[in-house]
């Protein structure tokens, strides 16, 4: 979905109340679907304390409160930085439509209050201009303490309060979000990759009379906008039209790479996945892989090209490589003509080669982490990632997915593309290759590489949430093994548009 600025979001705003919609019924629309978006984003129902200031941003809280208790079964409580008379007006009117809401005149009493506990930050809104002061910097203080000492969970309505929407800055003392959810549009400052630490995941709450039709040069990733993934297949589908993945990938250092890639192609959707890994490591490689992967020793890259494939993933966990691998895994990403993603070691190797990045063409998709852009790109480090990545995209006709806490995805002729989903949790060794494989069977069903990249890592990032709202996993102990049974839920929720 489209990005827009302050400017733009009251323009939008402006329009819809032109077209006849009142403030109120904006107001109404948005806090209803943006406690529809918190109920589905915390599953189990617990408490939700909403800190409110006295904007049409606590007016949304308040409508949003009454959604989790009377749809979701929430026990909902308020903290109120501003007494009732300094509200705005129609703030004041949510809140008298809320007479039986209880106000909490300190800190929550922590033995009272049911887990999970979810606080609502509806401080600030857009409008916010600098650092909170008084009780919203009371408040917001409040907040990150118990984020950090019993375990809350901090939803930001629309902008973590504190945090410029147009560049992403969060000035000293601003709200820590562990998940913003942004009415109407994506705001353009929120996708950067420095607002990320602020923000957490991000969710769009739309609402029909406030979102823009328009694109822009940064947007959002969302199944609202990629078909690639919502169609059901034909009943009479099979193997063979869900695409035949080959990943060359593992070595005697690092088997669990190219398992892990596999398993991501198979529970990517592929209908044949065949791994192809050097003869040294295939005894330990065949022995840890589920039976639904074909596993196939080499002693040359080209021998991947003696069966025929419909994508190709290279590069996970290759480790060092000899002189003749180095050459013919070259000549392997350079000559070959079907869709490819290249990672890992495949992306070491080409930076250090003459070519460099010359060697790709647009059938190539590449999935570097940062180190590796590095290498990439070693000119492009005093940039921001999303100014890099355009600089990147400038010079190549690859696709690029450049990894991270807010995952990039771009080439020539697009926007950025900014993934929404994931947790500090997918911080462990392996998730890399699990996505790798993911967008290798997403690109041999026949997905562009742009709604490949997309998809694969919305559905990566979705299936490490689920995981987390689960009660049995946490930010130390989820690993890739874990987000890969979750990948089914995810791709479920991509289909139903469920976030």
């Amino acid at each position: 979905m489209t990005a827009v600025t302050v400017a733009e979001m009251r323009s939008h705003e402006l329009a819809a109340i032109h077209a006849g919609h009142s403030e109120e019924e904006l107001l109404d629309a948005a806090g209803h679907a943006l406690g529809v978006a918190i109920g589905r984003h915390f599953p189990i129902p617990g408490t939700a304390i909403g800190y409110l200031g006295k904007g049409h941003n606590a007016g949304h809280t308040l409508v949003a409160l009454r959604v989790l208790r009377d749809r979701f079964g929430w026990k909902i409580y308020a903290r109120n930085a501003f007494s009732t008379d300094e509200l705005v007006p129609l703030t004041a009117k949510k809140m008298a439509e809320m007479a039986e809401l209880t106000c909490l005149s300190n800190a929550p009493c922590l033995s009272e209050m049911d887990d999970p506990l979810v606080l609502l930050d509806g401080l600030v809104g857009l409008r916010g201009d600098g650092p909170l002061r008084g009780a919203l910097a009371e408040f917001a203080g409040e907040m990150e303490w118990l984020r950090q000492h019993a375990g809350a969970r901090v939803a930001a309505v629309d902008v973590p309060s504190g945090v410029d929407p147009d560049s992403g800055i969060a000035t000293p003392g601003a709200v820590i979000a562990d998940v913003t959810f942004m009415i109407g549009n994506a705001k353009v400052g929120l996708l950067c990759g420095h607002a990320a630490s602020a923000t957490g995941a991000l969710v769009l709450v739309e609402v029909d009379p406030l979102t823009s039709p328009n694109q822009s040069k940064h947007a959002l990733i969302s199944p609202r906008v990629f078909t690639l993934g919502r169609g059901h297949r034909v009943f009479d589908f099979h193997k063979g039209m869900a695409g035949r993945v080959s990943i060359l990938a593992g070595s005697e250092c690092y088997t669990g790479a190219a398992v892990l890639a596999a398993k991501g192609a198979i529970c990517g959707g592929a209908g044949l996945v065949t791994l192809w890994v050097p003869k040294a490591a295939h005894h330990l490689i065949a022995a840890k892989c589920s039976a639904e992967v074909i596993v196939r020793g080499v002693d040359h890259p080209l021998e991947v090209l003696s069966l025929p494939c419909d994508s190709l993933v290279v590069g996970c966990g290759l480790g060092e490589l000899n002189s003749v691998w180095t050459s013919e895994l070259l000549e392997l990403i350079g000559h070959t003509a079907c869709p490819m993603v290249v990672d890992a070691d495949a992306l070491n190797l080409v930076a250090r080669s003459a070519l460099g990045i010359g060697i790709f063409s647009a059938h190539h998709l590449l999935t570097p982490h940062p180190g590796e852009f590095a290498r990439l790109a070693p000119d492009l480090s005093d940039f921001t990632r999303e100014e890099a990545a355009r600089r990147f995209a400038e010079r190549t006709p690859a696709t690029l997915l450049l990894k991270g806490c807010r995952s990039i995805i771009t080439c020539q002729g697009q926007p950025l593309w900014s993934n929404p989903t994931g947790t500090p949790a997918m911080a462990t060794g392996g998730q890399g290759d699990l996505l790798a494989g993911v967008i290798g069977a997403l690109l041999a069903s026949g997905g562009s590489s742009i709604g490949a990249a997309s998809l694969a890592a919305w559905v990566c990032g979705r299936a490490a949430e689920i995981a987390m709202n689960s009660y049995n996993f946490s930010e130390e102990s989820l690993t890739p093994t874990d987000s890969l049974s979750f990948l089914g839920a995810a791709f479920r929720d991509w289909k139903n548009a469920y976030r």
